[in-house]
């Protein structure tokens, strides 16, 4: 914090609201504020589920526990302790998971009736030998209620739920799916509304390259442009130059050399890469210098412009390539969706269950995702202390709902919904919260779930009829 213009560093605990708190690069914030002096992109992932970082300048509003990225910031605390949204989304999780009620189990019903049931049998069973049987009777009547009460002994009964529940809860283990109780897996079962986070459940939750789009006399060297392009963002912090830079990594590119480095807060970087002059960002700064348009070839600007807006639309972040005071392409960024999450939300509609997507991203972004892995049921921009609000909605719609997320930003929603699903990846309160983590963060997961529940309930339905059945016949015979 910074106190009479000095500069010091004090526990979280003592920050007052009105405190001038100040970020280094990469550092967290500890508490809510307003941003008064400096400019930098703050990763709020962990609390909103946007993936991409925000630019944050003076008089924006920041959140606690994000992370700054690459520039420094000064800002005014405005809640602190309790209040801040942090100590709110901890709360919420308490109050939702104090306010979930216990499932009762169906062998503790049936053998509530089965047992005054059996008692009753074991009594008449002992007064009718004893009233109408043959000498000497009260052996006769003692032999048949003991009889009686031997053979129904509820062991089978006793044993139908668990073995299944003990056996059902180890082959879900070897699936990469940890179930945390028996009450969640038979809950499980009557689940009809899946509500799926987008960013780390339905994507990977990190960016990465998608599109090089050469223009000019680059068409015929794409792979040239993107080396000079990633050459140019190696030096940069921020995740949209480490996604560029991987891209090429991946195509095992020969990157070279940057100098004269610059990194221009909000806009995007400038360097010299190979005797090249080369900027890549957005198109302030491209209008910031002046580049032109390609002398090679006939590119049209409204194009250009079209190219951005369609893939702005389809989710991604186009970014402007230029090299020697020319354009030279469009680099465009985007969390990607999972290999099998498709594959998972059409097997879950299959099974009936109605899928919907919900979001701190923003609608064009979510819409873009949703209509990739074919969700048309979409909620986006939602804050974090709202999404437990969501889930309530559908469960008054009569659905039993199961919340599948990541981030400390799902785990009110993980707690208040009927069963809460953590993906293994996410973080440990979102796991703490959930009912069922899986694993290996595939929503394939969730589906193996769903079927092993089924197949659970099923096993238990028919230990039970089994266990009864035998029991009718058996206590018959004793009585």
């Amino acid at each position: 914090v910074v106190r009479d213009e000095i500069e010091e560093e004090i526990p979280v605990d003592q920050v007052l609201v009105g405190d001038i708190i100040a970020i280094r690069p990469g550092e967290q914030l500890p508490v809510d504020g307003m941003v008064i002096s400096g400019s930098s992109s703050v990763d709020e992932s962990m609390i909103t589920g946007e993936s991409m970082p925000v630019l944050k300048q003076a008089g924006g509003n920041v959140t606690g526990a994000t992370i700054n990225g690459t520039g420094s910031l000064r800002y005014r605390a405005t809640k602190v302790g309790k209040d801040t949204v942090l100590a709110q989304i901890i709360g919420l999780v308490q109050s939702s998971q104090s306010s979930k009620a216990p499932v009762q189990r169906l062998a503790d019903k049936i053998s509530g009736i089965f047992v005054p049931i059996v008692v009753l049998i074991a009594v008449w069973s002992c007064a009718l030998w004893f009233a109408f049987g043959p000498e000497p009777r009260v052996v006769h009547a003692l032999v048949a209620a003991v009889s009686v009460l031997l053979i129904a002994c509820p062991c089978a009964l006793g044993l139908a739920t668990p073995l299944s529940v003990t056996v059902s809860t180890g082959r879900a283990a070897q699936m990469g799916v940890l179930i945390r109780s028996a009450e969640a897996l038979e809950t499980c079962g009557k689940i009809n509304a899946v509500v799926l986070d987008k960013t780390g459940t339905i994507t990977a939750g990190k960016p990465s390259l998608t599109d090089v789009l050469p223009l000019g006399k680059w068409r015929e060297m794409p792979d040239d442009l993107l080396a000079i392009t990633a050459s140019a963002e190696r030096d940069s912090e921020h995740p949209l130059a480490a996604a560029i830079v991987a891209g090429a990594q991946e195509k095992h590119l020969t990157l070279g050399e940057a100098t004269q480095f610059r990194a221009i807060s909000g806009q995007g970087v400038t360097a010299h890469v190979a005797s090249h002059s080369v900027a890549v960002g957005n198109t302030d700064l491209i209008d910031d210098l002046d580049v032109a348009m390609p002398s090679v070839g006939n590119e049209d600007l409204d194009d250009i412009i079209e190219t951005m807006e369609r893939l702005s639309a389809e989710g991604k972040t186009p970014m402007l390539a230029a090299v020697d005071g020319e354009l030279a392409g469009i680099v465009a960024v985007a969390d990607t969706v999972k290999p099998d999450s498709q594959q998972a939300i059409a097997a879950l509609k299959s099974h009936g269950v109605n899928v919907v997507m919900l979001t701190g991203d923003n609608e064009t972004t979510a819409h873009a995702v949703a209509n990739q892995v074919g969700v048309s049921n979409v909620i986006a921009g939602v804050r974090p202390e709202n999404k437990a609000d969501e889930i309530a909605k559908l469960q008054a719609q009569g659905y039993t709902v199961a919340m599948v997320g990541d981030g400390i930003n799902d785990a009110p929603a993980l707690a208040r919904a009927n069963v809460g699903f953590a993906i293994g990846t996410g973080t440990d309160v979102a796991i703490q919260s959930a009912d069922v983590t899986l694993m290996n963060g595939s929503l394939m997961g969730l589906v193996h779930a769903l079927d092993l529940t089924h197949a659970t309930m099923r096993n238990i339905a028919q230990n039970l009829g089994f266990a009864l059945g035998y029991n009718s016949i058996g206590i018959s015979i004793a009585a």
